[in-house]
């Protein structure tokens, strides 16, 4: 498939020396032709740059040093040319049908400024761990109204939505990115939120792209996920609410439970108890009550 709608994949890779080639593999082994493919290694210290350079003819490599999730999504972006920007972490890979699909959607809606997927998740020996069904249908949503005023929950047909599902137009994204750059790991969240909240967008209830679950993923089998899951709540809030604050009531959702599990934990984290006090002090009293009251039903849930 061809069309004059190019779009660029942005891999961000760090020391996934081993999953690297193959996620590199599946951005240009596309049936969809007009694509550029930009890897932002992020101060790598394993061999990735000894892949990178197999491959230094036919992507954009972007070599910087370490400085996060996050920092990697600016840098990829601010060199991408596509009119649609596709997230892809270096240890998945994307079905060879996923850009035809994505840019079908856009092509067919042209006033979406997003569409996300699911991944079939797999393991390190390609197995696929679950199956998953998916009972409702793909098509447009519009949750900008929900979001502004904090009630997300149930209005998607998905559960989740992670990087490698996550295509923008680029006319959305310049809005949301540059982010902020302390948010090292998880900075998707920050991404996908700020586009809920201003668009709407396509679910594409196809599973168009390997999540590969292994010992070594970044977060999601972290020993201290809970403490990590708490600070990015706080952190994504913080800045969403100060680029955003349209968003405040879902992003004192976020807020709540950020401090519901930072707390849970025992963290005493002088710079996170600087943010968290900046936060609450810069709310309404009924606001902030409300949100203390909902921190704590959090606590108890937990």
């Amino acid at each position: 498939m061809t069309s004059k709608i190019c779009v660029s994949i942005l891999i961000n890779n760090y020391n996934y020396a081993e999953f690297l080639e193959l996620a590199i593999d599946s951005a240009l082994n596309q049936t969809y032709s007009n694509v550029e493919v930009i890897v932002v290694d992020d101060g790598s210290t394993d061999n990735s740059w000894e892949i990178l350079k197999k491959y230094e003819n036919k992507i954009i490599t972007i070599c910087k040093e370490n400085g996060g999730q996050a920092s990697a999504f600016n840098a990829g972006f601010r060199k991408s040319q596509g009119d649609i920007i596709c997230f892809l972490d270096a240890d998945d890979a994307f079905l060879p049908e996923k850009l035809e699909k994505v840019v079908r959607a856009f092509e067919k809606y042209p006033d979406i400024g997003w569409c996300f997927h699911p991944l079939k998740l797999i393991n390190a020996n390609y197995e696929i761990i679950d199956l998953q069904s998916y009972p409702d249908k793909s098509g447009v949503y519009d949750v900008t109204s929900h979001m502004k005023r904090g009630k997300l929950r149930g209005k998607l047909p998905l559960e989740s939505i992670i990087t490698s599902g996550m295509c923008l137009s680029r006319s959305l994204l310049k809005q949301i990115l540059p982010m902020p750059e302390e948010i090292r790991i998880t900075s998707d969240d920050y991404i996908k939120y700020a586009a809920l909240g201003m668009s709407k967008g396509f679910i594409l209830l196809e599973e168009l792209a390997h999540q590969r679950i292994h010992a070594n993923n970044a977060y999601t089998r972290r020993p201290d996920k809970k403490q990590v899951t708490s600070e990015v709540a706080i952190l994504t809030a913080y800045n969403l609410k100060a680029k955003f604050p349209f968003l405040a009531a879902f992003v004192n959702e976020i807020f709540a439970y950020g401090i519901a599990t930072y707390t849970d934990v025992g963290s005493n984290h002088v710079d996170f108890n600087k943010i968290i006090h900046e936060y609450t002090s810069s709310l309404p009293i009924i606001e902030k009550i409300k949100v203390m009251m909902r921190a704590k039903i959090y606590s108890f849930l937990f």
